[in-house]
């Protein structure tokens, strides 16, 4: 290799090392840290932040840049959009230095001729070495040919002018022109297995053990949270594997045809284990030794091709919390669990711990059986079986998913629930003495003392209530009102989807009956009476009322439902949402009318319109609420839901006809974009609110919401069960998310995460 050029535009790893900064930014400075500390990184070299200074300046595009940046309000969406997007192609139409692109093609020649390799971007800031601003710019995989090699370099350029970017750059108060980009340009790693690997466990801060987590092909797939990984935990002093957890996985991304994206996992290898022990252990190794090396626990990117493990990035692990006191109640917990024998394994779908005796509750005619602190065991929950649930300590059901009916109601009554257990109201006794751990989705034999349990709720209830205050809005998902003055009192910013059918299964009648009988007076009184308990409990926190979205098969459950519910083979696709609004409105109205007498005394209720399939149906909507006398202003929004492709897809007109916000449904939405159900056990195998569709989904409502000024909510299940997808909605800029109230804690800490990570701290 060449000796780096006087102007030091380029500079290969091995030249570069923690004290490149300023040159080669903080991915740059790490690869070549590595490198001269004998790790094996792939080679490659950098086109350092003087090339792009250089460039900026030979182009004259600092004085075009600040003037266009100039007349920017940040905190206007489109016009932030408009002007990223005016930097951008200024960036992306100028003319590279030749002397700078030669050195660029000679130094990728050394690579390898025709070698593929990914183009990353490592901004820094001139004054400011610490700031990495991490997760704002682009990469490219599989770059092939000088031409392409040198393009995708001022692609990577223009990205330091993503409208998320200047955004934070402006928030925090950095000059746009102190902070430079460097571009690694590094020898593409083609992945049989990739993954990530943290020196230490990086949820309870345990030191003896590695985490090391898998994936077949590219570790794109990890990051984006698109895959469920394989899990495995190493033991430092005697390098042993302690858990091997095993996962299907049915895509991987490769480049395959000449293309890099996401293609199906042979048969062959879904079930199969990514990793051997030996390489496991090996990766293990690698991780302790990084750590020691940068004296601060480690997370680390990884690779495996052809057997070779390489390392393609690490940084400090950035999610270390003061927890012992809570890892020691912890650690106690998890002996007395060890020692327990598991009888029965499923879903973990509420977390926590609690032991009881069972009780067998298998229709809603007999929850009047349940004793309070009894386990209820049960096929699967319905509607009716919430005044149990509310007696339970907790809940373990035959069927279901982490995302049914049972799963969705124990998180938000924090009740610790395991579903899909398939057999545990066969094989569970009344009165059997049995332990739920939620959190690993088991039931085990016996029960733990009061008191251990009791200090470990009275220690989680101390850790969710630390005042952590986030610009993405954190909102929580309620239903029943007797918990609102409860979960009113944790770190949330609001009520980001209140669902109305709980409050109405508790009146028992179909509305229609009672429209029958002449006592919609009563619907509308029950309806207001517990809406305005939200409203009363969150004080000036909006509450996001969301219209009754029964579908006809739990309709008719209620008194009087046969009567008014047609049957239907796909309930799902049927008579529902703002169809049923439009064609029937009696009920509609009487709804409207409870949001007019809580609105007297509450202007914190908002409302949005579920399950819309064309605009048509949402101007006629629009109608009714306005006829009604429910205006849009400042203290009442008006929301539309998301759940359906035709909504992602003409997303600007609804934008185009009046609303102030969006809020996307993941759980319908998945199942409509991937054609699946996620309660049919036949199946349910291919519900994945992480597939590439879904995500694409998710992102071209997010822009096309900042670019048309209205506010973006995600409030399905898939941001409280998917923690990389809760970081790339705050990446793509989401306003707010809306989870269950057992996931504030966590959710609210990831959120600060990712927005510290934006900011450059």
């Amino acid at each position: 290799m060449s000796e780096p050029a006087r102007s030091q535009d380029i500079l290969w790893f091995k030249e570069v090392d923690k004290q490149s900064l300023s040159l080669v930014g903080g991915k740059g400075a790490n690869l070549g840290e590595m490198i001269s500390a004998g790790f094996p990184v792939p080679d490659g070299f950098v086109v350092t932040a003087q090339a792009y200074y250089n460039f900026i300046e030979k182009n004259d595009l600092k004085p075009k840049i600040k003037k266009i940046l100039s007349k920017v309000d940040v905190d206007n969406s489109r016009q932030l959009d408009k002007a990223a997007k005016q930097v951008q192609q200024l960036i992306k139409r100028a003319k590279i230095p030749a002397d700078l692109a030669k050195n660029i093609a000679q130094a990728y020649k050394k690579i390898g001729k025709n070698e593929y390799v990914a183009i990353r971007s490592s901004a820094t800031a001139e004054d400011l070495p610490d700031a990495s601003f991490a997760g704002q710019q682009a990469t490219f995989l599989n770059i092939k040919g000088e031409k392409d090699v040198i393009k995708y370099t001022q692609l990577a350029w223009a990205s330091l002018f993503e409208a998320r970017a200047i955004f934070y750059r402006e928030n925090k108060g950095f000059d746009h022109f102190k902070v430079g980009i460097a571009v690694p340009i590094q020898k593409m790693v083609q992945s049989d297995v990739s993954g990530i690997m943290f020196s230490i466990n990086p949820v309870n801060n345990n030191a003896d053990t590695v985490i090391v987590e898998a994936v077949w092909g590219l570790g794109e797939t990890i990051v984006q949270g698109m895959v469920t990984p394989d899990h495995y935990v190493v033991k430092k002093k005697k390098w042993e594997i302690s858990k091997v957890q095993k996962v299907k996985q049915t895509k991987e991304m490769v480049r395959k045809l000449g293309k890099t994206r996401v293609f199906p996992v042979p048969i062959t290898r879904q079930n199969k284990r990514k990793l051997s022990d030996d390489q496991i252990v090996a990766l293990a190794k690698l991780a302790v030794k990084l750590q020691e090396h940068y004296n601060v626990p480690q997370d680390i990117e990884w690779a495996v091709e052809n057997g070779h493990i390489y390392i393609v990035q690490t940084r400090p692990i950035t999610t270390m919390k003061a927890v012992e006191d809570r890892q020691a109640l912890d650690a106690s917990v998890q002996r007395l669990l060890s020692d327990m024998k598991v009888l029965l394994e499923g879903e973990p779908a509420s977390p926590g711990i609690v032991s009881g005796q069972v009780k067998h509750i298998l229709s809603p005619s007999e929850i009047h059986k349940l004793n309070i602190g009894e386990i209820m065991v049960t096929k699967m929950t319905t509607p009716d079986f919430v005044p149990a649930m509310k007696k339970a300590a907790g809940l373990i059901t035959d069927q279901g998913g982490q995302t049914s009916h049972a799963a969705i109601v124990s998180r938000e009554l924090g009740l610790p629930c395991v579903v899909g257990t398939k057999n545990a109201s066969k094989k569970l006794k009344n009165k059997q003495e049995v332990t739920i751990n939620g959190q690993q989705g088991q039931v085990l034999d016996g029960k733990i003392p009061e008191e251990v349990l009791a200090n470990l709720a009275t220690a989680k209830e101390s850790e969710i209530n630390e005042n952590l205050k986030t610009k993405t809005k954190l909102y929580v998902n309620l239903a029943e009102p007797e918990l609102a003055e409860k979960i009113a009192q944790e770190n949330v910013d609001g009520v980001g989807l209140l669902r109305a059918e709980f409050i109405i299964a508790q009146l028992g009648h179909h509305p229609k009956a009672l429209l029958k009988k002449r006592r919609e007076k009563v619907f509308v009184k029950e309806l207001a009476a517990g809406i305005a308990k939200f409203c009363e409990a969150f004080g000036e926190r909006p509450v996001v009322y969301r219209a009754t979205d029964f579908k006809t098969n739990e309709y008719r459950h209620l008194i009087g439902g046969e009567e008014f519910e047609p049957p239907e083979e796909n309930p799902m696709l049927g008579y529902r949402g703002c169809f049923r609004y439009i064609h029937d409105p009696q009920v509609f109205l009487l709804e409207l009318e409870a949001i007019k007498k809580v609105r007297e005394k509450h202007k914190n209720l908002w409302m949005m319109i579920p399950f819309i399939r064309n605009v048509g149906e949402l101007e006629a909507v629009k109608s009714l609420v306005y006829k009604s006398g429910l205006r849009r202003s400042s203290s009442f929004k008006l929301w539309m839901m998301a759940e359906i492709p035709e909504n992602v897809l003409m997303i600007e007109d609804y934008i185009n006809s009046g609303i102030d916000g969006i809020s996307v449904g993941t759980n319908d939405l998945t199942m409509l974009m991937l054609g699946t159900d996620r309660d049919n056990e036949n199946v349910a195998s291919e519900y994945d609110e992480t597939h590439p569709s879904v995500m694409w989904a998710l992102e071209r409502l997010i822009r096309k919401a900042r670019q048309g000024g209205v506010t973006i909510s995600v409030c399905g299940q898939a941001p409280t069960t998917h923690h990389a997808m809760l970081e790339k909605l705050v990446e793509w800029g989401v306003t707010s998310v809306s989870v269950t109230p057992d996931a504030i804690y966590s959710a609210r800490e990831i959120i600060a995460e990712v927005e510290d990570r934006k900011k450059g701290k």
